[in-house]
């Protein structure tokens, strides 16, 4: 994780496993990351070393929670009035890394790269789908400056 946005919120999943499986919540209403209406689920199921990349919304906000595999989520603030205008937030999560559930406000391009799949995915909105609400941003532009190639650093 690089930088934290403003307004990204993050909550780690609790796990109940017993030799019958697993059982995890994702949302809670009462919660101060579900607070605000849900509208929509969707899921989507992405294969190793597939990466998607930028997206946002202008009004809707969504949860994302990876279910199977593990993902490097990125973030990048678009919005200028915050103080977190244009950081970048990485996230790794899903099987490996933890399982998370992560609430990416309207303005925040993200994308994400699978790096352990083929990857589950939730997608949690509070507005259905509406393509005039999404906007899309070239993987590799410029004024991000995000390698989505790139590979960890050696250490």
């Amino acid at each position: 994780m690089k930088e934290l946005i403003e307004g990204v919120q993050i909550k780690e999943l609790l796990v109940h496993k017993d030799e019958r499986g697993l059982f995890c919540e994702i949302l809670r209403y009462s919660e101060e990351i579900g607070k605000e209406s849900l509208a929509q689920v969707s899921f989507s199921r992405v294969f190793a070393g597939v990466a998607k990349a930028w997206h946002l919304h202008k009004e809707q906000t969504d949860w994302m929670c990876t279910i199977k595999g593990d993902m490097k989520l990125v973030l990048y603030d678009t919005r200028r009035e915050t103080k977190s205008y244009k950081k970048i937030m990485e996230i790794l999560m899903g099987e490996t890394y933890g399982l998370k559930v992560v609430k990416v406000p309207p303005g925040i391009a993200h994308g994400y790269k699978v790096i352990n799949g083929p990857m589950d995915i939730l997608y949690i909105t509070n507005k259905e789908y509406n393509p005039s609400d999404e906007l899309r941003i070239p993987y590799d532009d410029s004024s991000i400056g995000y390698d989505w190639k790139a590979l960890p650093p050696i250490k």
